[in-house]
């Protein structure tokens, strides 16, 4: 007997969560290469990082809001050569032009996504003198899936978002969070060709449930799969335990369309002062 689970349930993702056993990424080498990792100084962003230096980077970033524990993972990090690793500060939950947003949204969504956007020149300078496209990865979740909250139903959907209500739910506004980032990276995909980036979501499972957590060597190595172990087939595609897997269902119904299309509009007048549809148009040519 077969048994098909859909790839965005729960009980698929609790199967895998205790069943998954990601080995280490072996023979990639990453001479000559460089990285950045935002909330690097712990958890799976740090192990990511550790996991990236033992493949041979040559240069990695890390992005952190306290650049005094930031430089503390440095030093463990390369404590024989200081100058491999430098730290940047970066606090995701604010940028200089907004603020008042709902902090999981801030952190998870509009701060990414504006980050993703200012990278996109330099990812496109950089490009001739390398062999294969950059690398950008979000950490995702297949919680994005289970988002309870309607966007559909609210318009405009970032203002709805921030409404202070009692008993908001923080684990469901996380959910949302995900949501909104897999419906930003499937537009951006559109617009951007994997010959200039690979751009995609992926999950590191989840850390924080009790009895069945992964620890953050094990989140990490299945980041860095997906950094390194899928090619332009990955652009713009999930990765869940590995495999490439459909997105929240939303985005294939026809509501989804719809509700990408005023996220995207949302984003384009939130970021405004970057002037992200002059930053795609130039990376596109």
């Amino acid at each position: 007997m077969r048994c098909f689970i859909n790839h965005a349930s729960l009980p698929r993702f609790s199967y895998h969560q205790i069943t998954f056993k990601p080995q280490a990424v072996h023979g990639v080498g990453l001479l000559g290469k460089t990285a950045i990792i935002t909330g690097s100084n712990t958890g799976v962003g740090f192990e990511t990082a550790r996991q990236l230096l033992h493949l041979g980077l040559n240069k990695l970033t890390l992005a952190v809001r306290s650049e005094e524990k930031g430089r503390v993972a440095a030093t463990t990090l390369s404590p024989s050569d200081v100058n491999r690793v430098e730290v940047w500060h970066l606090d995701l939950r604010e940028y200089d032009s907004v603020t008042g947003h709902d902090e999981t949204i801030q952190v998870n969504y509009l701060s990414t996504t504006l980050l993703a956007i200012l990278l996109l020149p330099v990812v496109k300078a950089a490009r001739a003198n390398q062999l294969a496209p950059t690398r950008i990865t979000f950490t995702s979740s297949e919680g994005a899936a289970w988002a309870k909250f309607n966007l559909s139903q609210e318009t405009p959907i970032l203002a709805a978002l921030d409404k202070e209500e009692q008993g908001v739910d923080t684990v469901d506004r996380m959910f949302v969070s995900k949501l909104l980032g897999q419906l930003f990276l499937n537009e951006l995909a559109k617009r951007l060709p994997p010959s200039v980036a690979v751009i995609n979501p992926a999950s590191a499972g989840s850390i924080i449930m009790r009895r069945v957590a992964n620890t953050a060597v094990v989140g990490a190595r299945m980041m860095t799969d997906a950094i390194l172990n899928h090619g332009e087939q990955a652009h713009g595609q999930f990765l869940s335990f590995q495999p490439l897997v459909p997105t929240a269902p939303i985005i294939y119904a026809a509501e989804g369309e719809k509700v990408t299309k005023q996220l995207w509009k949302e984003m384009l007048e939130e970021l405004a002062f970057v002037c992200p549809e002059d930053i795609l148009q130039a990376v596109r040519a």
